[in-house]
């Protein structure tokens, strides 16, 4: 009976890393945004650290590396890394272009209407994504685009 639970347990393993096609590094990865147009990077996880810098973009996407009680050490778009209390932060889906001359199409293919063309670095709403691609909103543009441009989806 233990050797066919444990038979059991290793077959589910293999079966389960068979068919996740992530690296365990892009598993472990979660984004949030920043909540607000003014949000303070530190260098340690409390108010008596210093500000390292000062973020002035809603939305923002950054990645979280740690979590300490509060706290969560984060990195951007570049590589910047510090702390930031969780009060700052939102769970809304944000993503900057990292594709020169990026479009936006009006449907999830190349072979729809573009909308707009973007350059790297603009930042850009995430309403959902499906396949490889994503639904995005960006100032007066609302239309799809291909996810592996985005960094900041998770």
């Amino acid at each position: 009976m233990k050797n066919n639970i444990k038979i059991i347990i290793f077959i589910t393993i293999i079966f389960c890393s068979f068919f996740n096609t992530k690296s365990p590094a892009e598993n472990s990865l979660k984004f949030l945004s920043l909540k607000n147009n003014k949000v303070n990077l530190r260098q340690g996880p409390s108010f008596e650290y210093p500000v390292i810098l000062i973020y002035k973009k809603k939305y923002l996407p950054i990645v979280i590396i740690e979590k300490s009680e509060t706290w969560r050490q984060v990195r951007d778009f570049e590589n910047n890394s510090g702390w930031i209390h969780i009060s700052q932060l939102s769970k809304r889906k944000s993503g900057i272009n990292i594709k020169d001359n990026a479009v936006i199409y009006k449907k999830p293919t190349i072979y729809s209407r573009p909308i707009a063309r973007l350059e790297i670095g603009r930042l850009l709403l995430i309403e959902k994504c499906k396949s490889n691609w994503c639904k995005v909103k960006t100032s007066d543009y609302t239309g799809w685009m291909n996810k592996n441009y985005l960094w900041g989806k998770t």
